[in-house]
């Protein structure tokens, strides 16, 4: 993964840069701060607060190398706001094969890192993205699963 081109928009990128600042700065000064005291609590053998509070460090401390990797061998991605084939950082509907309308399942297509709020990410390089990707409104497009061909039409682009 060291060595992955993350491909992501501007404002994402931004946003990776003002969290990594946080988190390198005011996070770290403040999970200092909370061990220091845990351990002001005596035995650390059975000091939950120490436990707890270390344990955070170690995620934070995993999240701030997460965002480095990607600040670092990224590739900014330029939106068409105005093109009407699905393009990175695109929202799709779509129904599969056998579905009826009401069926339709949304993706976002493009980084975890840019992932708007409840809405599950199909990578432009997994095979559904990769199959989504350039095509339009209403196209029907194949691509293979573990369970064998799948087909999607798309109903939506936004």
């Amino acid at each position: 993964m060291a060595g992955d081109i993350h491909r992501i928009t501007r404002e994402t990128l931004d946003k990776l840069r003002a969290e990594y600042h946080h988190l390198t700065t005011v996070g770290r000064s403040e999970i200092a701060r909370v061990i220091e005291a845990a351990r002001a609590l005596g035995d650390l053998s059975e000091n939950g607060d120490y436990h707890a509070a270390k344990d955070e460090q170690g995620k934070m401390e995993a999240r701030i190398r997460q965002i480095d990797q990607v600040i670092r061998n990224h590739e900014i991605v330029e939106r068409d706001e105005n093109a009407e084939v699905v393009q990175h950082a695109s929202i799709v509907s779509v129904v599969y094969e056998g579905d009826g309308d009401d069926d339709a399942q949304e993706f976002f297509i493009g980084s975890i890192e840019e992932r708007p709020e409840g809405i599950p990410v199909a990578s432009p390089n997994s095979p559904l993205g990769a199959a989504l990707l350039g095509h339009a409104l209403g196209e029907t497009v194949a691509y293979e699963a573990p369970s064998g061909v799948l087909r999607v039409r798309i109903t939506g682009i936004r």
